[in-house]
């Protein structure tokens, strides 16, 4: 089958049309034959060697997929044809993280053990995954629009992190890449007006103005002249020095979510003293724990008003056009590319 497989100890990406197809191994597992896969900025610093990965041997990264079941397992619940969406994390059960119900603090298990960064992912036509990682779509939900049902799980969870959220908050969004998009159709959806984004890439401002919420756009350089204060800071860059920048911008009271996924080398410096005076609040968001059930009915209410690819600046690609999706990528046309398994 046709796969897109990195090598961990070399840091390469290389398409190959030979990868060997899965085969079911226990008696729960599934066979997803994958139809939307999505390229994350996880995915980027992975192939960037800033993040941590598999290097026992060369794999098909993906970790945001949807598809359809090919194969299941005598002991599962799925049926051949079922439309899924797959939450590529899991917990071991065991320790007192999972059994709080935290699995995102897993020593053993979580995102040590996610599909697609340590295990074979959806960069490929098939892939298998225990079925109680698996979830069942519902007849509203395409399996394009499931392609975006992993981010919007982590956005989701951030939501949760990040509550209460009452209407009318000052909002400030930093970074309008494809998290910054999920944020913006999600607060909107919640009935958030008073928003603005930040972004220093125009081209990625202009994608924003599809989504047609009327959110006051920006660029940092405004965002700095203006020193204006928020409500809530949602951080989406993933870059340690616009947090040391960006948390000056908080009023007395203030959250700032640090939600895009720094490499573990950035640093950032803030005044203790300022979070004291104006008891300010720094929350971070790690993946999605229990919360693809809550994306999936985002999914469902949100429809197309929100979920259309192009509206987001989604583009999709052949899993042999990797080197093209990744160019556009980097240079900031699009907002997010998806590989698109026929």
């Amino acid at each position: 089958m046709e796969a897109l497989v990195f090598d961990g100890k070399s840091l390469t990406l290389k398409y190959d049309p030979k990868y060997p197809i899965p085969q079911l191994v226990n008696d729960d597992d599934v066979i997803v034959k994958v139809e939307y896969s999505g390229v994350c900025g996880t995915d980027l610093h992975i192939i960037q060697g800033e993040f941590p990965a598999s290097k026992e041997r060369p794999l098909p990264l993906g970790h945001e997929f949807s598809g359809t079941v090919h194969e299941a397992g005598k002991a599962a619940i799925f049926k051949k044809g079922q439309k899924v969406v797959v939450d590529p994390n899991r917990a071991c059960a065991l320790c007192s993280f999972c059994r709080a119900g935290n699995y995102q603090y897993c020593l053993t298990a979580g995102i040590n053990n996610t599909v697609g960064i340590w295990r074979d992912g959806g960069w490929a036509r098939y892939v298998r995954v225990p079925q109680d990682q698996v979830y069942a779509l519902p007849p509203q939900i395409t399996t394009e629009q499931a392609g975006l049902c992993e981010p919007y799980s982590c956005v989701s969870h951030g939501f949760d992190r990040a509550s209460p959220l009452p209407v009318g908050s000052r909002i400030l969004i930093v970074g309008a890449g494809i998290i910054g998009n999920l944020w913006i159709t999600t607060l909107h959806h919640h009935g958030h007006r008073d928003v603005t984004v930040s972004e220093m890439n125009s081209s990625r401002l202009e994608i924003v103005k599809k989504l047609d919420t009327g959110f006051r756009l920006i660029t940092p350089d405004v965002l700095a002249a203006e020193k204006e204060l928020y409500d809530v800071i949602i951080d989406c860059t993933g870059v340690g020095k616009v947090m040391e920048i960006s948390f000056n911008y908080l009023r007395h009271g203030g959250k700032y979510v640090l939600f895009g996924c720094c490499p573990p080398t950035h640093q950032a410096s803030m005044n203790p003293f300022q979070i004291y005076d104006k008891e300010l609040t720094i929350i971070g968001v790690k993946i999605n724990p229990f919360s693809f059930p809550k994306a999936i009915g985002w999914l469902q209410a949100m429809g197309s008003r929100y979920l259309d690819y192009e509206k987001l600046g989604v583009q999709t690609f052949k899993l042999s056009e990797y080197e093209q999706a990744l160019q556009h990528l980097k240079a900031g046309t699009i907002s997010k590319a998806i590989f698109k398994i026929d």
